[in-house]
């Protein structure tokens, strides 16, 4: 039964870790890439709409499960040889202080910023200063997201090829 739990927790583990990397290159490289071309009004009226349409459970499931998973799947695998423990641990860690931590405390207070705006009440001004302090501090924390997800997608792989 041990096996069987272990091996559940790794495969789910490393399904919505890769999922969530998944997420975070597409959007680094075709989504705010391409939103990134539209004038200030249409950028960040874009924006709210992906912020809203993006949460929902499914989402949310997906992208935090990794958090708990990678660190179930450390603490089962903690007596197996060191290099898939540390691959593990630190898949575990990079995940929660990288992607979790990142976006409860950057990214979404960025969100949350840009929800509670009316885009229609501003002024021209007030736009391009709206974009200029959302767009590059967001775009910059979720590099760090897609960079340290793939990391510890990379590492959960590198674990697997050393568990013996």
């Amino acid at each position: 039964m041990e096996f069987k739990i272990k091996a559940v927790v790794l495969l789910l583990g490393i399904l919505f870790t890769g999922l969530t990397a998944g997420l975070c290159f597409t959007w680094s490289n075709a989504i705010t890439p391409g939103i990134g071309r539209l004038n200030d009004l249409t950028f960040l009226q874009s924006f709210q709409a992906m912020n809203r349409a993006i949460l929902n459970p499914r989402f949310l499931f997906v992208f935090f499960s990794p958090v708990v998973l990678l660190s179930v799947n450390a603490f089962l695998h903690r007596n197996a040889n060191p290099a898939t423990f540390w691959s593990f641990l630190i898949a575990a860690i990079l995940f929660f202080v990288g992607v979790g931590l990142v976006t409860i405390f950057k990214n979404v207070p960025l969100n949350e910023m840009l929800d509670k705006t009316v885009l229609e009440n501003l002024s021209t001004i007030e736009l391009k200063d709206l974009r200029a302090n959302f767009e590059q501090p967001w775009n910059r924390w979720h590099i760090q997201r897609t960079i340290t997800s793939f990391t510890a997608f990379a590492l959960l792989l590198i674990g697997i090829i050393y568990n013996k």
